[in-house]
């Protein structure tokens, strides 16, 4: 199984390793597009006026522009360690042990509107790109140029589960991908008289927790039933939703998880 996570917008700085885009996972099908998305990210960050309009930056967060001008030189972490936010605090992947972090590692991937689909482990700079940005050198949205790219990209796997909001998803559509099966996980929630809605800010929060889940407990689950058979040993509300390739999550109010 794969699990594909979104990006979040804020991000620790620095880092003990040098970057290449050379040294990213899926390099062989990626780095033309990398290298063409990197470049016209730099050129529009040059200009502060243009990259405020592109990158949609406000007065207080202006300066993160620099970081696209030092992708090279600011220092790499991996791209489970660089992302911060609500999914990313849920998942707290620093107090996992060595053992747990290497599931990730092999399972986890993050959808990056600047570097395509990234391992967990691939070591990242900060930047500031999001997936609805235009970049004028590339003149349309970027979910047209990497799109294709990411096409076949994951043939042979035998399972991906999606976590990836819209945006994110459309930059690599999942069915898109090949892999033999897959998953897009929506999260809802019951409330105290047993109505369920979709959940908005604790989403993120149960899809970090749900990943933390699958990482303390390290299984090897190859298809959805598998999936379903796991969260239902860990006392998960998880089920087919209304479209065939849709799992539903349901979660009480104000809460990650439930049990059954």
């Amino acid at each position: 199984m794969l699990v594909l996570l979104p990006p979040s917008e804020t991000k620790r700085f620095g880092g003990r390793q040098l970057f290449s885009l050379s040294n990213l996972s899926y390099a062989t099908r990626l780095e033309a597009t990398r290298e063409r998305v990197r470049d016209a990210l730099i050129a529009v960050s040059r200009d502060e006026q243009s990259a405020v309009k592109a990158l949609k930056l406000g007065v207080k967060n202006r300066d993160l522009r620099e970081h696209n001008l030092q992708l090279e030189t600011s220092g790499a972490s991996a791209a489970i360690e660089r992302y911060t936010g609500v999914l990313y605090d849920a998942l707290d992947v620093e107090s996992l042990t060595d053992l747990e972090r290497e599931w990730v590692h092999q399972h986890v991937a993050i959808q990056s509107a600047l570097f395509g689909l990234c391992s967990a482990s691939d070591e990242i700079p900060a930047y500031r790109l999001s997936a609805s940005s235009r970049l004028p050198e590339i003149g349309s949205a970027l979910a047209k140029l990497w799109a294709p790219a990411h096409a076949g990209l994951l043939d042979g796997r035998p399972y991906v589960l999606d976590l990836r909001s819209k945006d994110y998803a459309a930059l690599a559509p999942v069915k898109d991908l090949g892999a033999s099966s897959n998953d897009f996980l929506e999260v809802v929630t019951r409330d105290g008289s047993g109505a369920v809605r979709a959940l908005n800010h604790f989403n993120k929060a149960a899809k970090g927790d749900l990943v933390r889940r699958l990482a303390l407990s390290s299984p090897s689950i190859g298809n959805r039933e598998q999936l379903l058979d796991w969260a239902l040993e860990h006392d998960l509300e998880l089920t087919i939703g209304d479209d065939p390739h849709t799992l539903r999550l349901t979660t009480t109010q104000g809460a990650p998880a439930v049990s059954r």
